[in-house]
């Protein structure tokens, strides 16, 4: 369940390369949820690894989740 959730929000990741030529990518609808590297693959590794501990410290300190499904985001409360 968590992977699928995992899946599901890389899937809404926006990436773009900066002016240096790294790249730099967030997650729309998940505050503080960014990560950049030297390549797009670098950075997608970050930007996942930054969303795991996003969500397991969301959980540890009870905040709700945005409401996230394959191929379009939902919400949060």
């Amino acid at each position: 369940m968590i992977t699928k959730y995992i899946r599901a929000s890389m899937e809404r990741a926006k990436y773009e390369t900066l002016e240096d030529g790294m790249f730099y990518g967030e997650i729309p609808g998940f505050q503080g949820v960014w990560g950049d590297g030297d390549s797009l693959d670098e950075c997608r590794d970050v930007l996942q690894g930054v969303l795991e501990e996003w969500i397991v410290l969301g959980l540890q300190l009870g905040h709700p989740l945005p409401v996230v499904h394959r191929g379009g985001f939902v919400g949060g409360r």
